[in-house]
């Protein structure tokens, strides 16, 4: 069945307007009324409905059953990803919604070429998260991964932070793949750098307020492929593909 997102409280039983741009979609996709879709609000599980109406704008959707499936990794991933360059952002985001990110962090590293004020700022994060809802629409997950606004790096990486914080590097000696064979799954917190990657001073100080440098393998990995295979390497070892 289609799968979209409606932020708004659902039960069974229950009679919902479907947001507009979901109404387009099924506009789009010429359901009829009768057909069976699968919403979503973020809070868990997912919802049958069948379609009661469609208008040109407008659908609705009485809710019939609740199911309480979840697609979650067993341990969580935050993505604290330096901006690249062009759309690479949009294709890391969209990729990681996929293999399970639960969060993500942009910031404004050293070597990065794209600055953002305030105003593109705002409006990059209103994409961003447009992209996050259509891949977890796509991708069966019935929970929205967090999205912060973009700090500076050196500001945000003196920050405390609850979880393991891993810095990717091909400078350190100790691969992830290693490291996560030896370790427990837990919440953990993936630093990647933008083109060029991350400058010397901005490596040691991570490694300074904790940071754990670990290496991809022996070949350099491109910025939007680095923290989607760190992911999958994660997943292998600690369950979750």
């Amino acid at each position: 069945m289609p799968r979209f997102f409606c932020p708004q409280p659902l039960a069974i039983g229950q009679l919902v307007a479907l947001p507009e741009a979901v109404a387009h979609h099924i506009q789009v996709l010429r359901l009829a009324p009768g057909d069976l879709i699968t919403l979503f609000n973020g809070d868990g599980g997912e919802y049958a409905a069948a379609l009661t109406d469609i208008a040109r704008r407008s659908a609705n959707a009485e809710i019939k059953a609740h199911t309480p499936r979840e697609a979650e990794l067993p341990f969580a991933v935050t993505l604290a990803q330096a901006l690249p360059e062009g759309s690479k952002m949009e294709w890391i985001i969209e990729k990681a919604i996929e293999l399970g990110v639960s969060s993500f962090q942009p910031l404004a590293a050293q070597r990065c070429v794209v600055r953002l004020s305030a105003e593109r700022a705002e409006k990059k994060l209103d994409h961003w998260r447009g992209i996050i809802v259509s891949a977890s629409e796509q991708s069966g997950r019935n929970r929205l991964a967090q999205l912060a606004p973009p700090q500076d790096y050196k500001q945000w990486i003196t920050q405390q932070d609850l979880h393991r914080r891993i810095i990717l590097t091909p400078r350190a000696e100790q691969s992830l793949a290693d490291w996560a064979r030896h370790q427990p799954p837990q919440a953990v917190t993936l630093v990647v750098g933008p083109e060029g990657g991350l400058s010397d001073q901005e490596e040691a100080l991570a490694i300074r307020h904790g940071a754990l440098p670990l290496a991809m393998g022996p070949r350099i990995l491109r910025t939007e492929t680095a923290a989607l295979a760190a992911v999958a390497i994660l997943s292998a070892a600690w369950g979750g593909l």
